[in-house]
């Protein structure tokens, strides 16, 4: 199908999903690169598809438009040429390794998260009520499209650390009074990770079995949290 007009009622509502009320209402959030579109559609998340290219064609209700269109509902500077919509991911039960993420803020840093914990074999990835929106644009594409490889629940972290605490050993993090994370044994686990500024929450830090630390350079007093929770799951993985 062909939009011409910046007034059509489906544009106005792909260009409301630049929001987070808008997404979170309507269920759907958009992506932007080819790359991120294949990987969405790998996994049958896609509910249509936005582009400028008649030459492109795809299984799905498809929408071609122009430039006009295109910028008014692309997040980025450079407007993409094609955009995905797409239907919120679905959750499932935990298996595995998880890690907890206690008020992250910063869309690259859970980004980041997200690829390294496909990487390094983490079933999922549990987001506090606080956390960055998983479908920030700028989340979205720090991910490189593993978004959509990895199980992401958000819930109240307190109530699931306590269900979680039978059968998982909970591993908070302490620059200055953990254990080095070489010399812990790991059986089931989930890493809570803290906030960028503030690190883990009181609250947060009463329900942890164990803390652990990174051992760096002294020159260097801290890493960020998306660099620590990568070495971290990594050191898991190999254990």
């Amino acid at each position: 199908m062909n939009l011409t007009s910046i007034n059509n009622e489906k544009v106005k509502m792909w260009e409301k999903l630049k929001q987070k009320k808008y997404r979170d209402e309507y269920q759907l959030f958009l992506i932007e690169d080819d790359h991120l579109i294949n990987e969405a559609l790998k996994y049958n998340t896609l509910k249509e598809i936005i582009t400028i290219d008649q030459n492109k064609k795809y299984d799905i209700p498809t929408y071609y438009v122009n430039d006009k269109i295109m910028k008014k509902i692309s997040d980025q500077k450079s407007s993409a040429n094609t955009i995905g919509v797409s239907n919120m991911l679905k959750t499932r039960d935990v298996l595995g390794n998880i890690i907890i993420l206690d008020n992250i803020q910063d869309p690259g840093n859970l980004g980041t998260i997200i690829r390294s914990a496909v990487a390094f074999n983490f079933d999922s990835i549990i987001l506090s009520d606080n956390t960055v929106d998983l479908y920030n644009p700028k989340v979205i594409r720090a991910s490189e499209g593993m978004i959509f490889n990895i199980n992401i629940i958000r819930c109240n972290i307190k109530e699931f650390i306590k269900k979680l605490s039978k059968d998982y050993l909970i591993i908070g993090t302490n620059v200055k009074n953990g254990i080095d994370i070489r010399q812990i044994e790991f059986k089931k686990c989930a890493i809570v990770i803290g906030n960028e500024g503030m690190g883990l929450s009181d609250d947060v830090k009463k329900l942890c079995d164990k803390f652990a630390y990174i051992k760096m350079n002294d020159k260097c007093e801290s890493l960020n949290a998306g660099v620590s929770a990568s070495i971290l799951m990594y050191e898991v993985n190999h254990e």
